[in-house]
């Protein structure tokens, strides 16, 4: 098969081998990737299908899941600097009603590490109210035997609404709005945002790319990408935009932002936000171990996991840093290497598949930008990532 693209894949010859590969074996239909170098575009492509028949364009809207998180963390730090709330304030300082169930000693810090002990998917979303979901979860006791910021396991979205809401208390404006004026129009990022409109989802239904999920071998349409499921924002995972516009947003933390458009973070803040501020904590989601940030998963290779989840790929430095979305997407940045990528297919399937796939495709990322040595002949597609 030809790799169908809207963009450039010439200087990526083993990704574009690997994308071509993850079409032909069946793990998705299409997706899109945006890499840069020292702030310069390398790569703004999309491939494949966004729909059967209908070809991925740059201009479609793809599902970022988790990959959302740092989104809202950063809207938790810019309120940080204007000194709206300390990281180690206790959550039940600005949402009194947090306090209940134990939590009165849970900060925003342990929310931003995962660290607070409310792992709960019961939080009602998208049925229900933004104002219930809140409540729910505010109303949850502690896990049993959780010593908040000494014991850790990733939390799906129960902690991003009430950092969500967080925001709104403090801010006055819904987690939606704030992101939308705060993060995205600085950076004319006009298409990316997290949830959609309830008055603007029918008319941008068809731009919006759907997600696929692999059963029993085949890519079923999922309901991931349905109107309840978009119009109900969640701050930790509905996201989206074209990928260009979310590797756009990581350039401009690290300081590479284009056109004269620059976050409004300190470079300060943006350093605590990659510091790892939860290290060698075993994480009982994930059954790993996995270093944090604030919101952002620092690189934790260095734990020999070879299939531990939201890697970088097997080349990437030691600083690495950024966020993944379940089974489909990436967004970091590599310092040492002076990059930034960003990518999605819309296909999740299986985990295994899933971590081999992107380990490929991160090491054949490298391996094309001469950052490393390739792992075999040019046309392998950057060998086995182990």
């Amino acid at each position: 098969m030809s790799l169908r693209t809207e963009g450039d894949l010439g200087a990526l010859p083993r990704t574009a081998a690997e994308l071509e590969r993850g079409i032909g074996e069946g793990l998705q239909l299409g997706g899109q990737l945006y890499v840069s170098r020292q702030g310069v575009g390398v790569a703004d492509v999309a491939f494949g299908e966004a729909r059967p028949g209908e070809p991925m364009r740059r201009e479609h809207r793809m599902l970022w899941l988790s990959a959302s998180k740092p989104v809202t963390a950063v809207a938790v730090a810019q309120l940080w600097e204007r000194g709206a709330l300390a990281l180690d304030d206790a959550v039940a300082r600005h949402l009194p009603e947090f306090a209940t169930g134990g939590k009165g000693g849970v900060t925003i810090r342990h929310l931003l590490t995962h660290t607070a002990g409310i792992r709960m998917l019961d939080t009602g979303w998208p049925e229900a109210t933004w104002e219930a979901t809140v409540a729910r979860v505010c109303a949850r006791p502690l896990e049993p035997r959780w010593t908040p910021g000494r014991k850790a396991g990733y939390h799906l979205a129960s902690s991003w609404f009430v950092l969500g809401e967080l925001v709104r208390r403090l801010d006055g404006r819904p987690i939606a709005t704030f992101v939308r004026d705060e993060i995205f129009a600085p950076l004319g990022l006009a298409r990316s945002g997290i949830g959609v409109e309830r008055e603007r989802f029918a008319a941008e239904r068809e731009q919006i790319a759907p997600m696929y999920v692999d059963v029993g071998g085949t890519l079923e349409p999922s309901d991931l990408t349905s109107e309840a499921k978009l119009i109900a924002p969640s701050p930790g995972g509905n996201g989206l935009g074209p990928l260009a516009e979310l590797g756009r947003f990581y350039e401009a933390l690290a300081g590479a932002g284009r056109g004269g458009r620059e976050l409004p973070l300190r470079p300060q803040t943006v350093e605590a936000l990659a510091a790892r501020h939860r290290v060698g904590l075993f994480d009982h989601t994930f059954k790993t171990k996995l270093d944090w940030g604030l919101g952002v998963i620092v690189n934790s290779a260095h734990y020999g996991d070879p299939r531990a989840p939201y890697g970088y790929g097997p080349h990437a430095g030691p600083r690495a840093w950024g966020h993944s979305g379940a089974r489909s997407s990436v967004a970091f940045v590599d310092p040492d290497a002076e990059l930034v990528v960003a990518l999605a297919v819309n296909g999740m399937s299986g985990e295994d598949a899933h971590c081999e796939r992107f380990a490929r495709l991160t090491a054949a990322i490298y391996e094309d930008l001469a950052l490393v040595a390739p792992a075999s002949a040019p046309g392998s597609a950057g060998g086995d990532p182990d």
